[in-house]
């Protein structure tokens, strides 16, 4: 059977506790999981400074070559996997195995990575808003007739990560070319991207030390969270709320994205229904940038029964199928919890499930593992717990409120979509807290300019500028 390791200083380490991974569909071993404890890991970072020291031995321009050639290695070549080798197909079978992501859907979060690595010189430029990245390296220098100096804020990037879907995994890469090495606690299910990403950077000549990797349990993940000075912390609400306050970790929870109809725009909808079907659906609606919320002044039924009608015909299919758009639940009981709770929420006055006049079948058990067929609610009140509800399939609600209240009630929207050329609105949105990235126009929510950083940035969370006067 496979054997995913730990990586110390990206060495393998085999551990005596280790855990297995099934198939969702078979339920058969696919690999066994190296756990590192919480000793190893804190033992591991006493050597942080040193290995900083060892990845600062290269250009910050070099990296930003490596990271071409990388994405070229992760893409195409066969990498090490433990005391195995593994194919670029074995592991989109194996990732999708072990996730219930389609395979086509890993392939097409596999082209991301690979597109964020080879436009790294771009994406370093909307972290750090076009500094010269020479003064990164050297610690001061001019630009624009004014001396700049930035320090690193930590030795290592600590990253507690997710398994719902491997495109995440593109949102820490910047901090190699900004020389700062990795401490890499993957999610349960999804060792095998970041491990790969990994391997690959190794094989182009990025020193090891760059590397840590440890699969762990909850007390592993505190202890990166704890001893590493900048963090960043992936999970659901209750995972990221005992963080939210603590400026060194930097928190990836529940997007709450959305899609906005202004009054101008909202009786012409018709024209944006593919917009709003593209931010519910993509990537099988895991991410934190698909949309689970249509907010518009007018028109909220026929828009949700619209949406039903389009949503309503991606059907679940087995991961292997070229058109499979859905990805599974790898314990059944998980999709039944959130199927009964959508039902439960649906019996206070002012929602309906309108997919169920489409098809009824929410929930589809195949094998030993289950599906959540698309589902959108229809929100008359937007009071209505539904109409703030985020879930890892898509699920959408319609929420119907006059425009002059909707920036008061939307809540924290990690990306809005604004379909709206009112100049005025447009002001309001410009000028809401609430809306963390903004796209003005009919853009589709999961399109992201990876030239700006659409939740936090990177550089800004590892860097501080300081003061810095010189008499030469």
């Amino acid at each position: 059977m496979t054997h995913v390791p730990v990586l110390r200083k990206g060495k393998p380490y085999r551990s005596l506790n280790a855990y297995t991974m099934p198939h969702v569909e078979t339920g058969e071993p696919v690999a066994e999981v190296s756990l590192a404890n919480r000793g190893l890991i804190a033992r591991d970072l006493a050597d942080a400074s040193a290995n900083k020291r060892a990845l600062e031995q290269l250009r910050v321009r070099d990296i930003i070559a490596m990271c071409g050639r990388a994405a070229r290695a992760f893409r195409e070549d066969v990498l090490p996997l433990g005391d195995q080798p593994q194919s670029p197909e074995q592991y989109v079978r194996q990732l999708s195995s072990t996730t219930g992501m389609p395979e086509a859907l890993c392939r097409a979060n596999m082209a991301k990575i690979c597109l964020v690595l080879d436009e790294m010189e771009a994406v370093l430029g909307g972290l750090t808003r076009g500094l010269d990245l020479d003064i990164i390296e050297a610690g001061w220098g001019e630009q624009g007739g004014r001396k700049l100096s930035y320090v690193a804020q930590a030795d290592a990037l600590g990253a507690v990560l997710p398994s719902n879907s491997p495109g995440v995994h593109s949102l820490w890469l910047p901090a190699l070319p900004l020389r700062i090495p990795l401490v890499l606690k993957p999610g349960s299910g999804e060792p095998w991207t970041p491990f790969r990403i990994a391997q690959a950077f190794m094989s182009v000549g990025c020193p090891e030390e760059a590397f840590g990797f440890y699969p762990s349990d909850y007390s592993g993940a505190t202890e990166i969270l704890l001893r590493c000075n900048r963090t960043m912390l992936f999970g659901g609400a209750s995972t990221v709320k005992p963080w939210e306050g603590d400026p060194g970790v930097q928190i990836h929870g529940p997007g709450w994205s959305k899609v906005i109809l202004g009054d101008d725009c909202a009786d012409q909808w018709e024209d944006y229904l593919d917009v709003m079907v593209e931010s519910v659906s993509a990537n099988g609606g895991r991410s934190c940038i698909n949309a689970s919320g249509v907010w518009t002044p007018r028109h909220g039924r026929d828009i949700a029964e619209a949406l039903a009608d389009k949503l309503g015909a991606i059907q679940a299919r087995p991961l292997s199928d070229p058109d499979a758009k859905i990805a599974a639940f790898a314990n059944p009981k998980v999709a039944q919890g959130i199927s009964d709770m959508i039902d439960g929420q649906l019996a206070v006055d002012g929602a309906e499930d309108v997919t169920q006049r489409v098809r009824r079948d929410r929930m589809i058990e195949s094998n030993r593992c289950a599906f959540l067929n698309p589902t959108v609610v229809w929100c008359e009140d937007p009071a209505h717990p539904l109409a703030s509800t985020e879930l890892l399939f898509p699920f959408v609600s319609v929420v119907e409120v006059p425009q002059a209240e909707l920036l008061e009630r939307i809540g924290p929207t990690l990306v809005g979509t604004a379909i709206t050329e009112d100049d005025v609105f447009v002001r309001e949105l410009m000028a809401s807290a609430h809306v963390e990235r903004l796209n003005l126009g009919p853009i589709p929510t999961n399109r992201i300019s990876w030239d700006q950083p659409h939740e936090g940035n990177l550089f800004e969370h590892l860097y501080r500028q300081r003061a810095l006067q010189a008499t030469a």
